[in-house]
C-alpha cells in the first residue's frame, strides 16, 4: 500500500500564500474526500500532491520520497490525476484520449501491447462509454467528456487516483454512476482515491476519510460520522443546518436551514415528522 502525505507544506500562487504549514496523511487503500467552501485551498492541496504545484516549503511524500524528486514516468505509474476542467486536444477520439493513459506503461518506442488494449477497453466499459469510443471528443456532451477523462485515468491503472471535482457537468444520475464506479474501484482493486467534491452529502456517503478545509487550513479530519456536525458545517460553509442520518447508508446527511446571518423562518427546532425521501438510488457502500 502506498504511503502518501503532505508534510508542513506552504503553497500559493504568484507569491500569495493559500496554504501555510499544512500536514496531512491520506490513508492507504481508502477513499479520502476533501471538502470546503470555495477558495479554501482544496484544489491547491490536490495539485501539490499531484506534483502540479511545488510547495515553497515542506514536502509531499510518497513512500517517504518527495514526489518532486521522483522520475516522471515512475510517478505516473503509481499516481494518476484528473484535473478540474481538463482541455481536450482538438480532433482526438474518445479511444485515443483513453489510450493516452497507457503512456507511462509503454517503452521508449511506445509499442502498443495486448495489455494496453485490454486496459483501455475495460476503462471504456467501466465508465459506460464503450459505444462512444470512436466519436470525436468535441462532439460529446459535458458529462460524456467527463466520463472519457475518468476512463483515461482508470486506464493508467495506478495505485493512487487523484480527482478534482470529478462529477462536474454531470446530472445526478451520472454523478452517482461515477461515484459508485470509484467506490467499486477502491473496494475491488484497493486503489487509494483522493478527490475534491463540492456536495457534502455525496462526500459523506462515499468517503472513508473526510478532510474539511477552511481558509487554507484543516478544520477537521476523520470518518464522516465523526467529522460532519452542525458546528463543523457552520464553521466551514457558514450554513446553519440539521444533521440527519442517511436512510440508505447511515452516513451524515446535511439539511441546510439558511446561510449564517440570514433570518429565514424555519419553524420548530426539530427533525421533520416524516422520514426524508432519498432520490439517490442504490449505493453499494461498505
Amino acid at each position: 500500500m502506498p504511503d502518501l502525505r503532505a508534510q508542513q507544506v506552504t503553497l500559493g500562487y504568484a507569491g500569495r500564500p493559500v496554504i501555510d504549514d499544512l500536514s496531512v496523511v491520506f490513508p492507504e487503500g481508502a477513499i479520502t474526500v476533501i471538502v470546503g467552501a470555495n477558495a479554501c485551498g482544496k484544489s491547491t492541496l490536490l495539485k501539490s500532491v499531484a506534483r502540479l504545484l511545488k510547495p515553497s516549503s515542506g514536502e509531499v511524500l510518497l513512500d517517504g520520497k518527495s514526489v518532486h524528486q521522483l522520475p516522471t514516468r515512475h510517478l505516473a505509474r503509481r499516481l494518476g490525476m484528473l484535473p478540474q476542467s481538463p482541455v481536450t486536444p482538438e480532433g482526438l477520439t474518445v479511444r485515443d484520449l483513453v489510450g493516452r493513459g497507457r503512456f507511462p506503461h509503454q517503452g521508449l518506442f511506445a509499442t502498443w501491447r495486448p495489455e494496453d488494449e485490454r486496459s483501455v477497453t475495460e476503462a471504456l466499459t467501466l465508465t459506460g462509454i464503450l459505444e462512444l469510443q470512436h466519436r470525436p471528443m468535441d462532439e460529446l456532451s459535458g458529462g460524456q467528456r467527463q466520463r472519457a477523462w475518468i476512463a483515461m485515468a482508470l486506464a493508467q491503472q495506478t495505485e493512487i487516483l487523484l480527482l478534482d471535482e470529478p462529477t462536474t457537468f454531470l446530472d445526478i444520475a451520472h454523478r452517482l454512476e461515477v461515484l459508485d464506479l470509484l467506490h467499486r474501484l477502491n473496494r475491488e482493486r484497493g486503489t487509494t482515491i483522493v478527490m475534491v467534491l463540492h456536495d457534502l452529502n455525496e462526500a459523506s456517503r462515499y468517503a472513508d476519510h473526510l478532510i474539511a478545509m477552511r481558509n487554507g487550513g484543516i478544520e477537521a479530519v476523520g470518518p464522516p460520522r465523526k467529522v460532519v456536525t452542525a458546528e463543523l458545517v457552520r464553521r466551514v460553509f457558514a450554513i446553519d443546518s440539521l444533521i440527519l442520518s442517511d436512510p440508505l447508508t447511515g452516513s451524515p446527511m446535511v439539511v441546510p436551514r439558511s446561510a449564517v446571518g440570514v433570518n429565514v423562518p424555519i419553524g420548530a427546532e426539530q427533525e421533520p415528522e416524516s422520514e426524508p425521501v432519498s432520490h439517490s438510488g442504490e449505493v453499494r457502500h461498505g
